[in-house]
């Protein structure tokens, strides 16, 4: 089942490149993780006076079922590279794989060994 994503791109049109990024790396998490009901990715790119080479920031939220969700927020923009979108971009989804290994050791706890025979 393909999820729907949702892309917002706040300083203009968004790049064809990029939803390509994000498309991708959500096909990745579902193959791994199983159902996820929706994305919504927002970037937020250099603002005011850093339009060449400041940080970009990637906001990203997955629906899962049972009401379950996974929000990847803000990061530390002392880190130049997230300057590159592409990095910004990889690096907030990292983050959601983490969160998302989190959530599927937590739902392994919760089932009994009993209730699985």
């Amino acid at each position: 089942m393909q999820t729907p994503v949702a892309i917002e791109y706040q300083d203009g049109t968004i790049r064809t490149d990029l939803r390509q990024a994000v498309e991708s790396q959500v096909d990745k998490l579902q193959k791994y993780f199983g159902e996820i009901t929706s994305c919504r990715v927002v970037v937020k790119g250099p603002g005011g006076h850093h339009q060449n080479g400041g940080p970009h920031e990637i906001n990203i939220r997955l629906a899962l079922p049972d009401g379950r969700e996974v929000n990847v927020g803000r990061v530390d923009h002392g880190d130049e590279r997230h300057a590159d979108l592409a990095f910004a971009v990889n690096d907030a989804f990292k983050r959601a794989r983490r969160q998302l290994q989190d959530q599927v050791e937590r739902l392994r706890r919760e089932i009994k060994p009993h209730a699985l025979s």
